[in-house]
């Protein structure tokens, strides 16, 4: 009888599965779909996730090699999540192997044991003496061991070193027999008899229709989308929906964009809820993350708060997914497998039948359209909570005035008197750094990237220059690379320098700015949204990190600086992106008693766009961008698919490009599909990192019509030759064309 195949996917881009035989002496039919194995591949070691045990191989017998070793008695990953991902490697059209690498916290994937942390403990041994004669000439091993001899029950590890316990005089102890090194084995805590820590707060008519819409849908697959202004109570509403799932026995997994997010919104549930909460995100430590994944997997963590990747967790009872901030661009993945989280949580919601929510105040128009057309439930909160009243909006017209370091003095006398009357400040700038280019006043050299077209940043703290596209960093010349003079000037403003020119102007009081550049260091963010929130009165200073989800109740002036950006970008999305973030910052102000304003400062005041936000609000906004959108063909009104290739030399990506399209051209004749090929051309920003770019746009009108021709295309791609010569990828539903 022929022994069983195991066919296993491998972290490959290779889009196919892999046969290997059991590992000699093993029963092949115990082994169930999504348990790990270690595999040789090529001159390497792999570790594989097994998708099924077939009969027959396409390879013949004496070629297939064994699998080196089972890794796990159970799947870690359960059928319902090697389902999901199953689709997420159809859809975006990745090899399912990269998929479910994604899925695994790191450690898995590097074949570390499915098993939580064991800390170790050092505790005396039962026949260790203190007069030990091995002791006699060793004070320090005597002292070491009469500190243990205070605690029966061991030292954990990590109080080592607060103990003043040295470790070379613990492994000298160790050898001799008169220590011993424990693991405490992690014990299940079981859930409270009562969820709530603190009372739920009164829901407004609003929250409560939309609290008893979703309830009513608990147990079965609903799509909700939940509209609510800034500040009308939508994270309330979360709580409640969440509590009422925790009393049924369920699961709750929540969604969050940003990492910078994370402190705040688990205080908010751990101030809410008695419940167990894993945070999942990649700031955490490779071990913080796989403990959080084992505990949800293993229906110990009773709400899973996290980044996009927190959606691969298993979660057995899951009973809703939330999304908070659904519009925001951070849930689609840029490198790899391009998933969207939302759009995949949706897939995921239907598969395992349990309702998403979608909340946000400035929804995605893709979003938007949704719930239009019936495909999600449409819930609305019009009203601020505590009756907090709409922020009032000023358009701040700069032209002809000057700016000191971006601020304009009716901006930094309305500052002033926000600052006296005892009031906290929010100033907006999307662009960290000092100044966005360094420029020679002689000759007009600018600070260009070697590797970009792009220019370097100045960052005056550092003293370098650095690009923020590739990463290159260099120090700040002191004179001009091409003609040798020193009158070298920065131009334009970034946080560094907003910040500088803050404190000059308004020296009794704090500046803090919040930028990726400031926060680098681990607990950094915490502390100066700390001194926020004690109320005292402040400048907050910063980037789209300040933008979203963050309630600042002492804040009623929001400043942004610089709103142009948006209105004449080549990115069809990019008005759409700028309506989000002037909107999302200014529900930043007015969120307590007192009322609320935002000043925009702009070139161009009176922008159509700019008028329309702040005279009728996002809604009225976003109904003409449909509008707009439906006439050129634009989604969600189509359905678009990005081939981007880059190459140390320039026409070579061009060249790929090129011959995939009378590729495309060649699929679509045999399979009749009617699918729009626009390119191939420059990426607009064509050199990058030392590349070349290109990209080819398909677009259809159906997504059915897009996906018959992506499947049979990329397979020819593959075997394309000149695919070789570049590096190039395929993005399903881009939400950038950069």
């Amino acid at each position: 009888m022929s022994s069983p195949i195991l066919r296993l996917a491998l972290p490959s881009p290779l889009r196919r599965l892999f046969d290997y035989l059991p590992p000699p002496s093993l029963v092949a039919d115990d082994l169930q779909p999504g348990i790990r194995l270690l595999v040789p591949f090529g001159r390497r070691q792999m570790v594989g996730v097994l998708v099924e045990v077939v009969s027959h191989s396409d390879i013949a017998p004496a070629k297939l090699k064994a699998a080196l070793e089972v890794l796990d008695e159970q799947p870690v990953i359960p059928q319902p999540l090697l389902r999901l991902c199953r689709f997420a490697a159809s859809y975006w059209q990745h090899s399912l192997g990269d998929t479910l690498s994604c899925a695994l916290p790191l450690l898995l994937r590097q074949g570390e044991p499915a098993r939580r942390w064991q800390e170790p403990f050092w505790q005396v041994a039962e026949q260790a003496r203190l007069d030990d004669p091995r002791l006699a000439r060793a004070p320090r091993q005597r002292q070491v061991l009469q500190v243990l001899a205070q605690h029966p029950h061991g030292v954990p590890q990590r109080l080592l070193a607060r103990l003043q316990l040295n470790r070379e005089s613990l492994n000298l102890l160790l050898g001799k027999g008169l220590v011993e090194v424990k693991t405490h084995r992690h014990t299940a805590v079981a859930p409270p008899a009562h969820w709530l820590a603190q009372p739920e707060l009164t829901l407004n008519t609003e929250q409560q229709a939309a609290f008893a819409a979703v309830q009513a849908k608990a147990g079965e697959f609903a799509a909700f989308l939940l509209d609510g202004v800034t500040g009308s109570g939508k994270t309330e509403v979360y709580l409640q929906l969440i509590h009422a799932i925790l009393q049924s026995g369920k699961q709750a997994l929540v969604l969050i964009p940003e990492i910078n997010l994370g402190p705040q919104t688990l205080s908010r549930f751990t101030c809410r809820f008695n419940a167990r909460i894993a945070l999942l995100h990649s700031a955490r430590s490779d071990q913080e993350r796989l403990d959080a994944w084992l505990a949800a997997s293993l229906g110990e963590a009773d709400i899973v708060i996290g980044t996009r990747s927190a959606l691969f967790t298993p979660l057995p009872r899951l009973g809703l997914i939330v999304i908070d901030e659904e519009h925001d661009s951070s849930y689609k993945q840029q490198e790899g497998l391009r998933y969207h989280a939302r759009d995949l949580a949706l897939v995921r919601a239907q598969q395992e039948a349990v309702p998403i929510v979608l909340g946000s105040a400035t929804p995605a128009l893709e979003t938007l359209h949704n719930a239009q057309t019936g495909r999600y439930q449409w819930l609305h909160l019009a009203q601020r909570a505590a009756g907090a009243a709409a922020v009032r909006f000023i358009r701040l017209d700069i032209k002809s005035r000057p700016l000191d370091s971006g601020i304009s003095e009716p901006l930094a006398k309305a500052i002033g008197q926000a600052l006296a009357s005892g009031q906290q400040v929010l100033v907006f700038l999307n662009r960290r750094g000092f100044a966005p280019v360094l420029c020679c006043h002689d000759c007009g050299w600018l600070s260009a990237c070697p590797r970009c077209d792009a220019r370097m940043t100045l960052h005056q703290q550092s003293g370098e220059l650095r690009c923020h596209h590739c990463g290159h960093v260099k120090p700040r010349p002191k004179q001009c690379p091409d003609c040798g003079q020193v009158d070298l000037r920065p131009l334009g403003a970034g946080t560094e320098r907003a910040e500088q020119r803050l404190g000059i102007l308004f020296p009794d009081y704090p500046v803090l700015r919040i930028d990726r550049d400031s926060t680098r260091r681990k607990g950094t963010l915490e502390q100066l949204l700390s001194r926020v929130q004690r109320g005292k009165p402040c400048i907050l200073l910063g980037t789209q990190m300040l933008a979203k989800g963050h309630h600042f109740p002492r804040v009623t002036l929001v400043a942004i600086l610089d709103a142009d950006s948006g209105l004449f970008s080549a990115d069809f999305r990019a008005a759409e992106r700028m309506a989000q973030q002037i909107v999302q910052v200014a529900g930043r102000a007015g969120r307590a008693d007192a009322p609320g304003q935002v000043i925009i400062q702009s070139h161009f005041a009176d922008h159509p766009l700019l008028v329309q936000l702040c005279e009728q609000g996002y809604a009225a906004f976003a109904r003409q961008a449909l509008q707009e959108r439906k006439a050129a063909g634009l989604p969600p009104f189509a359905h678009l698919a990005l081939l981007r290739a880059e190459a140390p030399k320039p026409k070579r990506a061009l060249d790929f490009l090129d011959n995939a399209c009378l590729l495309a051209e060649k699929q679509q004749a045999q399979l009749g599909s009617r699918v729009e090929l626009l390119g191939p051309i420059p990426a607009p920003m064509e050199r990058r990192a030392g590349k070349y770019r290109a990209q080819l746009l398909l677009k259809a009108a159906s997504r059915r019509e897009l996906h018959r021709l992506l499947a049979p295309w990329l397979v020819a791609l593959e075997t394309e030759h000149s695919s070789r010569r570049v590096r190039w990828s395929l993005d399903v539903d881009p939400m950038d064309l950069y």
